[in-house]
């Protein structure tokens, strides 16, 4: 059990049977016990701080005179008292005395009484010199009253070229760094640190503030504890978690390039390359047309380039044009007047006005009917907008990014996409590769994606080195999202904290086998045509299969969007 040295002392001189005072160097009383008030006929509260030379006969300037223990008589009325007292010393100089007394016929008792606390001090200094933790006492002023002889080992100076010194001087002077002293007269309460030492060590410092009853800072007691060693071996543990976690690592290296609170996982040439292009025309409102397959992350790069540009403080707002029926679609993107058609009981803000001083990031742009493409390419070119249903137009201010799995050329060509829209999204087209194509990015998007959804479900799943090597070399024909889906399905259903390959080849490669197993091409026919025809079949039966397409889009690694677009296609 912890004993506080200063409780003890205290304690011990207030249950003394004698009178003990303490007296400051011009004479005037700085603590005397309800003993000592009594034999001196004085108030313990109110003679605080009054001159012991106008109150007590026979006490004066004298009594600093030795410089050691010494012993004067005192009388009061018919008593003699017996003074026995020390010189109390700062910094070499003589700033007090403290002394024990009693009346003569007591004096004897008094000194078994002081034979008794000298015996305790012995005993506190024991506890304090073996003590596992090291002790330091300072008063509210900050100035070392005791600290264990462990102190020349720890700090490099003895006890006694600490006692008597100033927390702060000594902070100053680099002995330890921060006073954990300092902290806790500070604010007032606990405090708990790391402390760095002049000799090179580091303490577990807990600085624990004494308090009066009047709640007033009276002590500090602080208990270090040497943890330099387990320091040492917790960088060393440290080093082989590093070098056992390896692709771990490099994750925490590549969220180094996050530069917004939008996640890039890259190591890639390729996307360093689509990052650094994005990087340049961010600062420019250049309208931008974002190219990829589905799922390669086109709305990541766009929310992206809106978080890097002049308009980060504006809206970002984002519409896949696939994902929103033809009808509603006018009226999503440029809002209607009161009465404009059954049911608009009042007017509303389309997505253009929302995104004002903003970016707008019209998404699958090559599932925009022709007739809103109209309509886009007059509200483009006279920065204007006419709600359905209005009349007066509506100045609008955004940056516009547009995306797209389809070639948009090869569009053009078959007259589904406006040649003159085409050339107006196409300012600056950024092209981002399937995930099959940069490689060098699934091992970091994977474990970025373990480690996010182990958060995400309180788990703590770790994938094993065969079962890596299996992901990466996986085509992902649905990109990112589906690496995405699949790392979900993995942390959310395997019962084993580490996955391996076996585990992976029931979410991943037995429906790979199948499909090349089940595709057969009996003639020969233009890509593009064998391409739908097998994607109309695979529909076709997830239709059959599965009753939602949100269960569909699960299975096939893709957005809801995605698969509800598609079967609008299959209908015509």
């Amino acid at each position: 059990m912890s004993v506080d040295p200063h409780l003890s002392l205290e304690f011990a001189v207030n249950s003394l049977s004698s009178g003990f005072i303490i007296i400051d160097r011009q004479g005037m009383i700085q603590f005397i016990n309800q003993k000592g008030a009594t034999l001196l006929k004085l108030n313990a509260d109110q003679d605080v701080k009054k001159s012991i030379f106008k109150l007590v006969p026979g006490m004066d300037l004298s009594l600093f005179s030795h410089e050691k223990q010494s012993i004067r008589e005192v009388q009061i009325d018919n008593r003699k008292l017996i003074f026995n007292y020390s010189p109390l010393y700062l910094d070499g100089e003589i700033y007090g005395i403290s002394g024990l007394f009693e009346e003569e016929k007591y004096y004897e008792g008094l000194l078994k009484e002081l034979d008794f606390h000298k015996n305790m001090s012995l005993d506190l200094k024991a506890i304090f010199d073996t003590s596992y933790d090291v002790i330091y006492v300072s008063n509210n002023q900050g100035i070392t009253l005791r600290a264990s002889t462990a102190c020349k080992e720890l700090w490099g100076k003895e006890e006694k070229e600490l006692i008597g010194k100033s927390v702060y001087e000594l902070e100053k002077a680099g002995i330890f760094k921060p006073s954990v002293t300092r902290m806790v007269l500070e604010k007032k309460e606990t405090v708990s640190i790391i402390q760095t030492t002049k000799t090179g060590r580091r303490l577990m410092v807990v600085g624990t503030p004494i308090k009066d009853e009047n709640g007033e800072i009276i002590r500090v007691v602080n208990a270090s504890r040497d943890i330099t060693e387990v320091s040492r071996l917790q960088s060393e543990l440290n080093d082989m978690r590093k070098l056992m976690e390896g692709y771990k690592r490099e994750l925490y290296d590549l969220r180094s390039r996050t530069e917004t609170e939008t996640s890039l996982v890259y190591r890639s040439i390729e996307m360093n390359r689509v990052i650094s292009l994005a990087q340049r025309v961010a600062s420019v409102d250049s309208t931008i047309l974002i190219l990829g397959e589905t799922g390669v992350g086109k709305e990541v790069i766009a929310n992206y380039i809106h978080k890097a540009s002049l308009r980060s403080e504006k809206p970002f707002i984002t519409i896949n044009c696939g994902a929103i029926p033809e009808n509603l679609l006018e009226s999503e993107l440029f809002g209607y007047e009161k009465g404009a058609f059954t049911g608009a009981v009042k007017q509303k803000m389309g997505l253009f006005e929302l995104a004002s001083e903003g970016t707008l990031f019209l998404d699958e742009i090559g599932e925009m009917p022709l007739t809103l493409q109209t309509k886009l390419l007059r509200v483009i070119q006279e920065q204007k907008l006419v709600r359905v249903g209005g009349t007066k137009p509506i100045k609008i201010n955004i940056r516009l990014i547009a995306a797209t799995y389809r070639d948009l050329l090869e569009e053009v060509k078959n007259g589904t996409f406006r040649e003159d829209l085409y050339y107006r999204l196409n300012v600056i087209p950024i092209k981002i590769p399937a995930l099959r194509n940069r490689t060098d990015d699934v091992l970091p998007i994977v474990l970025h994606f373990v480690e996010f959804f182990n958060q995400k479900y309180m788990r703590s799943k770790k994938l094993s080195n065969s079962a890596l090597e299996v992901l990466q070399q996986y085509e992902w024909p649905g990109n990112v999202r589906e690496l995405q889906n699949i790392i979900e399905r993995l942390v959310v259903l395997t019962e084993k904290e580490i996955i391996d390959e076996s585990e992976l080849e029931s979410f991943l490669f037995i429906a790979d086998r199948q499909q090349s197993e089940n595709v057969i091409v009996n003639n020969i026919l233009p890509l593009k045509e064998c391409v739908e025809e097998a994607e109309n079949q695979l529909l076709e039966l997830a239709k059959r299969k599965y009753k939602s397409t949100s269960e569909i889009a699960s299975v096939l690694g893709v957005n809801q969007s995605t698969i509800s677009r598609k079967l609008r296609r299959t209908k015509k």
